[in-house]
Formats: structure tokens, sequence, C-alpha cells
């Protein structure tokens, strides 16, 4: 069920305005009714300026009566003509100073094991630039000597549902790596 716009400062509203159960009003903004009731007592949300669900559109003065009337009924969002806000999708991924110098690394890794992957896979998964990876593809990185393939999960860099995710767009099997081959199974066992 979608929320309110601003459900504190619409709680603030309705337990001022109405006189809605702290039940009724916690389903509404989707809080605990412990948390409406704290908002009720003054020990949180203080100085939030209640905000008029009825004014901006959200909800009707009918609607309101007929909760307050009945205990069990539950508040419903007004469905509003305009349109939802678009998501935007992720950005540039943002990478820490102290794991940049690990990327290197974990393209190596990739390359390696999963060269099903694209340039842009790789990427995005890892966000980096095609040019460092066909750098390091090409061992011509400034610090190709110390490379070292590793994982990226296990570095940080991404998460194994997105290694995944690529891999399986990539047409590959995520549970085995391609750097395993048969012989290298047998010695295993």
């Amino acid at each position: 069920m979608p929320l309110p716009l601003m459900p504190k400062a619409t709680a603030v509203w309705l337990i001022e305005k109405t006189s809605l159960s702290f039940e009724q009003i916690a389903d509404f903004v989707g809080m605990h009714p412990l948390e409406v009731q704290a908002i009720a007592d003054g020990e949180v949300a203080q100085g939030i300026v209640g905000y008029d669900p009825v004014q901006n559109g959200q909800l009707t003065r009918e609607e309101i009566a007929r909760c307050e009337a009945s205990p069990d009924a539950r508040l419903r969002l007004l469905e509003t003509a305009t349109p939802a806000p678009k998501s935007r999708g992720r950005g540039a991924r943002y990478t820490p100073i102290s794991k940049r110098n690990d990327r290197p690394d974990a393209i190596a890794f990739l390359l390696r094991n999963y060269p099903q992957l694209t340039e842009a896979q790789i990427s995005k998964l890892l966000g980096t630039t095609k040019d460092t990876i066909a750098k390091v593809r090409d061992r011509t990185h400034w610090n190709s000597a110390n490379i070292k393939p590793r994982d990226p999960v296990i570095l940080g860099l991404c998460s194994q549902s997105d290694l995944n995710a690529a891999v399986t767009a990539a047409g590959g099997n995520p549970a085995a790596p391609a750097g395993l081959g048969e012989d290298e199974d047998q010695e295993a066992v």
C-alpha cells in the first residue's frame, strides 16, 4: 500500500485534527502504533508542523469521518491524477578511496574466471572504465606487476547477486567459474 507524503507530518496533523485511533493513524502512515502514541505524547516529532492530507488531495473529509465512526475501518489514500515520479537508474558507482587500488585485481579475476562478461558489464559491475579493463587485459596497466586476481565480492566492490546477474545475463553459469576446467575438478577429488 502506498504511503502518504511526509508520513510523520501527516501523523502529527491527524493526531491534532481528528479523533482517529493510534492504530488507524499508524496503519495509514506506515508507522508503529507506539510511535504514533509517542508523537501524541510529545516525546517524538517535536517541532514538526502538521501536513494536511485533505488539503493536499491525499484524503477526503468523508474518508476521515467514516474511519472516526468505526474503529475497525482503515484510511485509504486517494488515487492521484499526477503520475508517479520515475525512479532514477543507478548512476556511476562510487568506490571508496581505500578500495580503488583493489579494482584492477577484481578486473583480472573477472577476466580470468568469467570471460563471457563484456567490458560494459565489468565496467558497470565494478564502477570502472573500459580503458582500465583493456589495460589490465593487455598487461599495460601501470601496476600490472602487482595485480593478483581477487574476487570482487570478497573485496567488497560488488555483491554476489549483482555478479550472478551479470554472469547469467552474459549467458554463463554463475555457480561454476569458467576458470575451473575438468582436469582441475578431477585433481580436487
